[in-house]
Protein backbone atom coordinates (compact mmCIF):
# COMPACT_ATOMS: atom_id res chain seq x y z
CA UNK A 1 0.00 0.00 0.00
CA UNK A 2 1.07 3.29 -0.96
CA UNK A 3 1.99 5.47 2.23
CA UNK A 4 0.78 9.28 1.62
CA UNK A 5 2.05 11.96 3.81
CA UNK A 6 -1.04 13.19 5.35
CA UNK A 7 0.18 15.46 8.76
CA UNK A 8 0.72 18.86 7.20
CA UNK A 9 -1.81 20.95 5.00
CA UNK A 10 -0.07 22.68 2.60
CA UNK A 11 4.20 22.71 1.64
CA UNK A 12 6.62 20.91 3.72
CA UNK A 13 10.27 22.06 3.47
CA UNK A 14 13.31 20.16 4.65
CA UNK A 15 16.95 20.92 5.12
CA UNK A 16 19.56 18.27 4.53
CA UNK A 17 23.43 18.47 4.90
CA UNK A 18 24.99 16.68 2.32
CA UNK A 19 29.40 16.34 2.08
CA UNK A 20 30.30 17.99 -1.45
CA UNK A 21 31.72 15.77 -4.21
CA UNK A 22 35.69 16.79 -3.85
CA UNK A 23 37.11 15.30 -6.91
CA UNK A 24 35.48 13.63 -9.96
CA UNK A 25 35.57 9.98 -8.17
CA UNK A 26 33.94 11.08 -5.28
CA UNK A 27 30.60 11.28 -4.41
CA UNK A 28 28.34 12.80 -1.79
CA UNK A 29 28.23 10.58 1.73
CA UNK A 30 24.70 8.18 0.45
CA UNK A 31 24.53 7.61 4.53
CA UNK A 32 23.69 10.97 5.20
CA UNK A 33 20.12 11.36 6.86
CA UNK A 34 18.24 14.70 6.31
CA UNK A 35 16.10 16.74 9.01
CA UNK A 36 13.34 18.13 8.42
CA UNK A 37 11.10 21.23 8.94
CA UNK A 38 7.51 22.22 7.94
CA UNK A 39 5.14 24.57 6.86
CA UNK A 40 1.44 24.95 7.38
CA UNK A 41 0.94 26.37 3.83
CA UNK A 42 3.02 28.33 1.03
CA UNK A 43 3.52 31.61 1.32
CA UNK A 44 1.42 33.65 -0.62
CA UNK A 45 3.80 36.22 -2.25
CA UNK A 46 7.62 36.10 -3.32
CA UNK A 47 10.07 37.33 -0.28
CA UNK A 48 11.91 40.62 -0.93
CA UNK A 49 14.86 39.12 -2.82
CA UNK A 50 14.11 36.22 -5.53
CA UNK A 51 11.76 38.10 -7.83
CA UNK A 52 11.45 37.82 -11.81
CA UNK A 53 12.76 41.64 -12.78
CA UNK A 54 12.78 40.84 -16.54
CA UNK A 55 10.91 38.57 -18.75
CA UNK A 56 11.35 37.91 -22.41
CA UNK A 57 10.07 36.05 -25.40
CA UNK A 58 13.07 34.49 -27.41
CA UNK A 59 10.89 32.52 -29.64
CA UNK A 60 7.77 31.38 -30.22
CA UNK A 61 5.67 29.07 -33.22
CA UNK A 62 7.23 25.90 -31.31
CA UNK A 63 5.52 22.71 -31.12
CA UNK A 64 5.56 20.70 -28.05
CA UNK A 65 9.06 21.61 -27.07
CA UNK A 66 10.92 19.37 -24.31
CA UNK A 67 14.53 19.54 -24.11
CA UNK A 68 16.92 22.33 -24.31
CA UNK A 69 20.82 22.33 -23.51
CA UNK A 70 22.94 25.24 -24.19
CA UNK A 71 25.84 24.89 -27.00
CA UNK A 72 29.70 26.40 -26.43
CA UNK A 73 28.55 28.97 -28.97
CA UNK A 74 25.95 30.54 -26.50
CA UNK A 75 23.26 28.85 -28.62
CA UNK A 76 20.34 26.50 -27.46
CA UNK A 77 19.59 23.04 -28.89
CA UNK A 78 15.64 22.43 -28.59
CA UNK A 79 14.12 19.13 -28.86
CA UNK A 80 10.40 18.52 -30.05
CA UNK A 81 8.37 15.98 -28.96
CA UNK A 82 6.01 15.02 -31.12
CA UNK A 83 7.57 15.86 -34.16
CA UNK A 84 11.35 14.53 -33.57
CA UNK A 85 12.89 17.14 -34.12
CA UNK A 86 16.03 19.55 -33.24
CA UNK A 87 16.13 23.26 -33.58
CA UNK A 88 18.79 25.47 -32.37
CA UNK A 89 18.28 28.70 -30.88
CA UNK A 90 20.45 31.77 -30.53
CA UNK A 91 20.57 34.18 -27.94
CA UNK A 92 18.39 36.77 -29.93
CA UNK A 93 15.68 34.20 -30.82
CA UNK A 94 17.08 32.94 -34.45
CA UNK A 95 16.06 29.10 -34.82
CA UNK A 96 17.77 27.09 -37.71
CA UNK A 97 16.39 23.66 -37.92
CA UNK A 98 19.21 20.91 -37.43
CA UNK A 99 18.87 18.28 -40.75
CA UNK A 100 21.32 15.98 -42.04
CA UNK A 101 21.45 12.00 -41.73
CA UNK A 102 20.75 12.10 -37.76
CA UNK A 103 17.96 14.18 -37.93
CA UNK A 104 16.43 12.12 -40.75
CA UNK A 105 17.35 8.90 -38.63
CA UNK A 106 15.60 10.51 -35.20
CA UNK A 107 12.09 10.82 -38.42
CA UNK A 108 12.29 7.16 -38.58
CA UNK A 109 13.25 6.30 -35.59
CA UNK A 110 11.22 8.05 -32.70
CA UNK A 111 6.89 7.19 -32.32
CA UNK A 112 5.53 9.92 -30.43
CA UNK A 113 2.53 9.13 -28.14
CA UNK A 114 1.48 10.28 -24.90
CA UNK A 115 4.26 11.74 -23.18
CA UNK A 116 7.02 9.66 -25.31
CA UNK A 117 8.88 11.13 -28.61
CA UNK A 118 11.91 13.40 -28.62
CA UNK A 119 12.92 14.06 -25.12
CA UNK A 120 15.89 15.04 -23.17
CA UNK A 121 19.20 16.59 -24.39
CA UNK A 122 22.34 16.81 -23.55
CA UNK A 123 25.81 17.87 -24.62
CA UNK A 124 28.94 15.44 -24.34
CA UNK A 125 31.65 18.00 -25.39
CA UNK A 126 32.71 19.22 -28.15
CA UNK A 127 35.83 19.35 -30.41
CA UNK A 128 36.80 21.48 -33.24
CA UNK A 129 33.34 23.17 -33.22
CA UNK A 130 31.57 20.13 -33.24
CA UNK A 131 29.20 19.30 -30.18
CA UNK A 132 28.64 15.24 -29.36
CA UNK A 133 24.98 15.00 -28.11
CA UNK A 134 22.90 12.40 -26.06
CA UNK A 135 19.15 12.45 -26.96
CA UNK A 136 16.67 10.25 -25.21
CA UNK A 137 13.72 9.16 -27.53
CA UNK A 138 10.90 6.71 -27.80
CA UNK A 139 11.39 4.12 -30.30
CA UNK A 140 9.01 1.55 -31.22
CA UNK A 141 9.93 -0.98 -28.65
CA UNK A 142 11.81 0.83 -25.59
CA UNK A 143 12.89 4.57 -24.72
CA UNK A 144 16.87 5.03 -25.17
CA UNK A 145 19.61 7.14 -25.69
CA UNK A 146 21.40 8.22 -28.60
CA UNK A 147 24.37 9.66 -28.91
CA UNK A 148 25.11 11.82 -32.61
CA UNK A 149 27.86 14.70 -33.58
CA UNK A 150 26.31 18.19 -34.53
CA UNK A 151 28.50 20.22 -36.72
CA UNK A 152 26.85 23.29 -37.66
CA UNK A 153 23.62 22.69 -38.10
CA UNK A 154 23.62 18.81 -39.57
CA UNK A 155 23.24 16.13 -37.01
CA UNK A 156 25.67 13.16 -38.62
CA UNK A 157 24.94 9.66 -38.15
CA UNK A 158 23.02 8.18 -34.67
CA UNK A 159 24.70 5.14 -32.76
CA UNK A 160 22.03 3.90 -29.41
CA UNK A 161 24.45 3.85 -26.10
CA UNK A 162 21.31 2.58 -23.69
CA UNK A 163 18.60 0.67 -24.74
CA UNK A 164 15.61 -1.58 -22.84
CA UNK A 165 14.63 1.22 -20.83
CA UNK A 166 10.41 0.06 -21.07
CA UNK A 167 8.31 2.66 -22.78
CA UNK A 168 4.73 3.70 -21.81
CA UNK A 169 1.88 6.14 -22.87
CA UNK A 170 3.04 8.17 -19.87
CA UNK A 171 5.70 8.23 -17.03
CA UNK A 172 8.67 7.75 -19.22
CA UNK A 173 11.10 9.85 -17.81
CA UNK A 174 13.70 11.36 -20.24
CA UNK A 175 15.72 14.11 -18.80
CA UNK A 176 19.69 14.03 -19.79
CA UNK A 177 22.09 16.01 -17.88
CA UNK A 178 26.28 15.63 -17.70
CA UNK A 179 27.10 16.19 -13.95
CA UNK A 180 30.02 17.61 -12.54
CA UNK A 181 32.05 14.29 -12.50
CA UNK A 182 31.36 13.95 -16.62
CA UNK A 183 29.09 10.96 -16.31
CA UNK A 184 25.98 11.15 -18.11
CA UNK A 185 22.46 11.00 -15.69
CA UNK A 186 19.56 9.64 -17.29
CA UNK A 187 15.95 9.51 -15.76
CA UNK A 188 13.34 6.96 -16.37
CA UNK A 189 10.13 6.48 -15.18
CA UNK A 190 8.22 3.66 -14.21
CA UNK A 191 6.15 3.35 -17.51
CA UNK A 192 3.33 2.43 -15.23
CA UNK A 193 4.39 -0.45 -13.91
CA UNK A 194 5.57 0.43 -9.94
CA UNK A 195 7.16 -2.14 -8.67
CA UNK A 196 9.91 -1.92 -11.92
CA UNK A 197 11.18 1.09 -9.34
CA UNK A 198 11.62 -1.11 -6.70
CA UNK A 199 13.47 -3.22 -9.15
CA UNK A 200 17.27 -3.52 -9.28
CA UNK A 201 17.52 -5.12 -12.51
CA UNK A 202 14.66 -2.55 -13.70
CA UNK A 203 15.85 0.46 -15.53
CA UNK A 204 12.59 1.84 -15.33
CA UNK A 205 11.67 3.94 -12.02
CA UNK A 206 15.70 4.89 -11.19
CA UNK A 207 18.74 7.72 -12.29
CA UNK A 208 21.16 6.25 -14.08
CA UNK A 209 24.31 6.83 -14.30
CA UNK A 210 26.62 6.09 -17.38
CA UNK A 211 29.45 6.91 -19.96
CA UNK A 212 29.36 8.62 -23.16
CA UNK A 213 29.89 5.28 -24.39
CA UNK A 214 26.55 3.73 -21.96
CA UNK A 215 28.36 1.78 -19.92
CA UNK A 216 27.93 1.90 -16.38
CA UNK A 217 30.13 4.56 -14.77
CA UNK A 218 32.89 4.41 -12.53
CA UNK A 219 31.65 4.58 -8.89
CA UNK A 220 27.93 3.63 -9.49
CA UNK A 221 26.76 1.62 -6.10
CA UNK A 222 26.69 -1.64 -8.10
CA UNK A 223 29.94 -1.63 -10.68
CA UNK A 224 28.39 -3.58 -12.99
CA UNK A 225 24.78 -1.63 -13.14
CA UNK A 226 23.86 2.16 -14.22
CA UNK A 227 21.37 2.48 -11.10
CA UNK A 228 22.23 5.59 -9.24
CA UNK A 229 19.04 5.64 -7.07
CA UNK A 230 15.97 3.38 -7.16
CA UNK A 231 12.17 4.10 -6.24
CA UNK A 232 11.67 7.08 -8.78
CA UNK A 233 7.97 7.42 -10.02
CA UNK A 234 8.81 9.76 -12.73
CA UNK A 235 12.04 11.66 -12.30
CA UNK A 236 11.69 14.34 -14.75
CA UNK A 237 14.60 17.44 -13.80
CA UNK A 238 17.83 17.03 -12.59
CA UNK A 239 21.12 19.43 -11.78
CA UNK A 240 23.74 20.05 -9.44
CA UNK A 241 24.25 23.31 -6.96
CA UNK A 242 28.57 24.13 -6.67
CA UNK A 243 29.22 22.45 -3.70
CA UNK A 244 28.02 18.87 -5.67
CA UNK A 245 24.48 18.31 -3.60
CA UNK A 246 22.26 16.86 -6.88
CA UNK A 247 18.45 17.53 -6.96
CA UNK A 248 15.87 15.83 -8.64
CA UNK A 249 12.34 16.89 -9.57
CA UNK A 250 9.56 14.20 -9.18
CA UNK A 251 5.93 13.52 -10.37
CA UNK A 252 3.57 12.71 -7.37
CA UNK A 253 0.89 10.33 -8.27
CA UNK A 254 -2.31 11.69 -6.81
CA UNK A 255 -1.03 14.14 -3.66
CA UNK A 256 2.56 15.04 -3.32
CA UNK A 257 5.22 15.85 -6.07
CA UNK A 258 8.83 16.06 -4.60
CA UNK A 259 12.28 17.98 -4.67
CA UNK A 260 14.70 15.25 -3.66
CA UNK A 261 18.35 15.42 -2.55
CA UNK A 262 19.81 12.96 -4.73
CA UNK A 263 22.06 10.19 -2.95
CA UNK A 264 24.11 7.44 -4.36
CA UNK A 265 22.16 4.05 -4.00
CA UNK A 266 19.48 5.93 -2.44
CA UNK A 267 15.97 4.31 -2.55
CA UNK A 268 13.41 7.03 -2.84
CA UNK A 269 10.38 4.78 -1.60
CA UNK A 270 7.94 4.22 -4.78
CA UNK A 271 5.56 2.85 -4.98
CA UNK A 272 5.33 1.83 -1.39
CA UNK A 273 5.84 6.49 -0.07
CA UNK A 274 4.63 9.13 -1.85
CA UNK A 275 5.80 12.28 -0.69
CA UNK A 276 7.04 11.86 3.14
CA UNK A 277 6.11 8.93 4.73
CA UNK A 278 9.10 8.28 7.45
CA UNK A 279 9.43 4.89 6.65
CA UNK A 280 12.59 3.31 7.28
CA UNK A 281 14.93 2.41 4.41
CA UNK A 282 14.02 5.46 2.49
CA UNK A 283 15.32 8.51 1.52
CA UNK A 284 12.63 11.74 2.48
CA UNK A 285 12.48 14.36 -0.11
CA UNK A 286 13.84 17.96 1.11
CA UNK A 287 10.60 19.38 -0.31
CA UNK A 288 6.41 18.20 -1.41
CA UNK A 289 3.96 19.98 -3.18
CA UNK A 290 0.29 19.43 -3.81
CA UNK A 291 -0.01 17.95 -7.50
CA UNK A 292 -2.46 20.88 -8.31
CA UNK A 293 0.75 23.18 -7.21
CA UNK A 294 3.67 21.94 -8.95
CA UNK A 295 3.58 18.62 -11.38
CA UNK A 296 7.09 19.58 -11.73
CA UNK A 297 9.11 18.90 -14.97
CA UNK A 298 12.69 20.50 -15.55
CA UNK A 299 14.74 21.56 -13.31
CA UNK A 300 17.64 24.21 -12.73
CA UNK A 301 20.54 24.68 -10.02
CA UNK A 302 22.06 27.87 -9.84
CA UNK A 303 24.83 29.20 -6.73
CA UNK A 304 21.80 30.09 -5.09
CA UNK A 305 18.57 28.33 -5.29
CA UNK A 306 16.65 25.74 -7.15
CA UNK A 307 14.20 25.99 -9.83
CA UNK A 308 11.46 24.02 -10.78
CA UNK A 309 8.87 24.49 -13.64
CA UNK A 310 5.56 23.18 -12.80
CA UNK A 311 3.18 22.11 -15.31
CA UNK A 312 -0.27 21.79 -13.76
CA UNK A 313 1.14 24.18 -11.15
CA UNK A 314 1.85 26.98 -13.83
CA UNK A 315 4.55 27.97 -11.66
CA UNK A 316 8.22 28.28 -11.67
CA UNK A 317 9.27 27.41 -8.21
CA UNK A 318 12.30 28.56 -6.37
CA UNK A 319 13.67 26.75 -3.62
CA UNK A 320 16.81 28.87 -1.69
CA UNK A 321 20.00 26.97 -1.42
CA UNK A 322 21.27 27.20 2.15
CA UNK A 323 24.57 26.20 3.41
CA UNK A 324 23.21 22.92 4.77
CA UNK A 325 20.19 22.54 2.74
CA UNK A 326 16.89 24.57 1.37
CA UNK A 327 15.04 27.04 2.63
CA UNK A 328 11.24 27.71 2.04
CA UNK A 329 9.97 27.45 -1.84
CA UNK A 330 8.17 30.27 -3.48
CA UNK A 331 6.75 31.01 -6.70
CA UNK A 332 7.42 33.21 -9.51
CA UNK A 333 4.98 33.17 -12.83
CA UNK A 334 2.47 31.95 -10.89
CA UNK A 335 -0.28 31.32 -13.93
CA UNK A 336 1.84 33.86 -16.29
CA UNK A 337 2.62 31.37 -18.38
CA UNK A 338 0.90 28.45 -18.74
CA UNK A 339 2.44 25.39 -18.00
CA UNK A 340 5.86 25.21 -17.67
CA UNK A 341 8.10 22.43 -19.21
CA UNK A 342 12.04 22.92 -18.86
CA UNK A 343 14.14 25.42 -17.07
CA UNK A 344 17.91 26.02 -18.39
CA UNK A 345 20.51 28.41 -17.00
CA UNK A 346 21.43 30.29 -19.56
CA UNK A 347 25.29 31.70 -20.45
CA UNK A 348 24.18 34.99 -19.26
CA UNK A 349 23.17 34.34 -16.08
CA UNK A 350 19.45 34.22 -16.88
CA UNK A 351 16.93 31.37 -16.93
CA UNK A 352 15.34 30.29 -20.18
CA UNK A 353 11.94 28.61 -19.48
CA UNK A 354 10.30 26.66 -21.65
CA UNK A 355 6.80 26.58 -21.94
CA UNK A 356 4.54 23.25 -22.32
CA UNK A 357 0.85 24.65 -23.33
CA UNK A 358 0.71 22.27 -26.84
CA UNK A 359 1.85 19.00 -24.69
CA UNK A 360 -2.40 18.10 -24.56
CA UNK A 361 -2.49 18.09 -21.30
CA UNK A 362 -4.68 21.16 -19.43
CA UNK A 363 -6.31 23.45 -21.13
CA UNK A 364 -4.34 24.38 -24.02
CA UNK A 365 -4.30 28.30 -24.53
CA UNK A 366 -4.36 30.37 -27.73
CA UNK A 367 -1.24 30.88 -29.45
CA UNK A 368 2.11 28.09 -29.06
CA UNK A 369 4.42 27.43 -27.39
CA UNK A 370 7.82 29.36 -26.59
CA UNK A 371 10.79 29.99 -24.50
CA UNK A 372 11.40 32.76 -22.21
CA UNK A 373 14.27 34.28 -21.27
CA UNK A 374 13.88 35.45 -17.19
CA UNK A 375 15.74 37.16 -14.99
CA UNK A 376 15.57 36.58 -11.21
CA UNK A 377 17.24 39.07 -8.25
Amino acid sequence: MTVRRTAWVGLAVAVAGLAACTSPAESPDPTTTPTRTSAESPPTSAPATGQVTEVDDIIGDLAVPWGIAFLPDGQAVVTLRDAAQLVLVGPDGAATDVTGPGADELADVVVPGGEGGLLGVAVLGSSDGAVDLALYATAADDNRVLRGTLDGSTLGELRPILTGIAKAGNHDGGRLAVGPDGSLYVTTGDAGDPPSAQDPDSLNGKILRITADGDPAPGNPDGDSPVWSLGHRNVQGIGWAPDGRMFASEFGQNTWDELNLIEPGGNYGWPEVEGEGAVDGFVEPVAVWGTDDASPSGLAVTADAVYLAGLRGERLWRVPLTDDGVGTPHALLDGERGRLRAVEPAPDGSLWVVTGNTDGRGSIRPGDDRILRVVVD
